[in-house]
């Protein structure tokens, strides 16, 4: 037998054991301390380990079964650049858990169960550029909920249950350039909502239940460059909604709505494809469930009935405006003819006075 096939795998059991004695981490973990990188996916864990040492600037603690973190777990790892804490059971988080953490850049808490976020969460986390939330209990977001992350550039919050999102959520967040809203509960868009999100250049929506949105909710958006709308339940949009988006060019994902196919609607994308920075990515693709249920394709609604239905208002429109004019006038008419009558009469009266 060759000796090399026994040496081989004894040598990377010596290796990895000194991976582990290097950083002092569990016999779980791997630890490269030259990397500063701990990883103890999958270990089972319940508890946070002990003995990582203070200079790792990645760790991995993501597929365990951790519930609940408290107050300073942290506090030993101030170098901590990466923290992922995803697919684990998490449902409390104290106010102040990663407040030491002020290198930290990138949280994943993706797939936990966590449905509230409290003010004090976050304290400590100037240097955080991505926060992934996806895939856990949030239904409602106020404007407590993102305190004290000015600097944060992505926002991960898909597939959650938000159902309503406060005017003030995003407050601060003047840096933030993604925002991944999608496959939640939201109904509706007010404005105000993104007011202070100017860096945003993502904002996914899609597969959501929007029915409406105020005229000026993406006015506040000079950089948006992406913007998906895509399976909600829009059945019409304005004109100026997407016209009051001023960057310099937006893509926009419409697909799957409900589009009540009337002129009106034709009009409102006929003038959308005139405004050069705006692109309908999917128009081609859009189809009608309204007024008559055929799923056909919104582009090729019949312009002649657009046209016969301007010359019917255009027509009623004229009438009306005739109508108007011609009791004035008549009414002028009756006016003079008064005004003649009650002058003939007071001429007699005086004639016949100087007699």
């Amino acid at each position: 037998m060759n000796p090399c096939l026994w040496v081989l795998p004894l040598l990377i059991m010596v290796q990895s054991k000194r991976h582990h004695l290097s950083c002092g981490c569990e016999e779980v973990c791997d630890c490269w301390s030259k990397l500063q990188w701990v990883n103890c996916s999958g270990a089972l864990l319940s508890q946070l380990p002990t003995g990582i040492l203070p200079v790792t600037e990645h760790l991995d603690l993501s597929v365990n079964h951790l519930t609940s973190i408290d107050q300073g777990s942290f506090r030993s790892l101030r170098k901590l650049r990466v923290l992922i804490l995803s697919d684990n059971n998490i449902s409390s988080l104290a106010d102040g858990t990663f407040t030491p953490l002020d290198s930290l850049q990138k949280l994943d808490l993706s797939r936990n169960s966590i449905s509230w976020l409290s003010p004090g969460l976050w304290m400590g986390l100037g240097s955080l550029k991505e926060l992934l939330l996806a895939e856990n209990q949030l239904q409602d977001l106020n404007d407590r909920s993102f305190r004290h992350l000015d600097g944060l550039e992505r926002l991960n919050l898909n597939a959650n249950s938000i159902r309503s999102i406060q005017t003030r959520t995003f407050s601060g967040m003047t840096a933030l350039r993604q925002l991944y809203l999608h496959h939640n509960r939201l109904t509706s868009l007010s404005s105000g909502l993104f007011s202070t999100l100017r860096s945003l250049e993502v904002l996914n929506l899609c597969n959501n239940h929007i029915n409406s949105t105020e005229v000026g909710v993406f006015t506040p958006l000079p950089s948006l460059a992406e913007l998906n709308l895509a399976n909600n339940s829009l059945s019409s949009i304005h004109f100026k909604t997407f016209l009051s988006i001023h960057s310099y060019s937006t893509h926009i994902q419409l697909v799957n709505n409900p589009w009540y196919c009337d002129c009106d609607l034709q009009r409102v994308f006929r003038k959308l494809h005139s405004v050069h920075r705006l692109f309908l990515d999917d128009y081609h693709n859009l189809t009608c469930t309204k007024p008559n249920g055929t799923h056909s394709p919104v582009e090729v609604t019949d312009p002649e009935l657009c046209a016969a239905e301007t010359v019917t208002v255009l027509i009623i429109t004229v009438t009306v405006v005739i109508a108007v004019v011609a009791a004035i006038v008549k009414a002028e008419r009756n006016r003079r003819k008064s005004t003649g009558k009650h002058w003939s009469e007071d001429s007699e009266l005086s004639y016949y006075s100087q007699s």
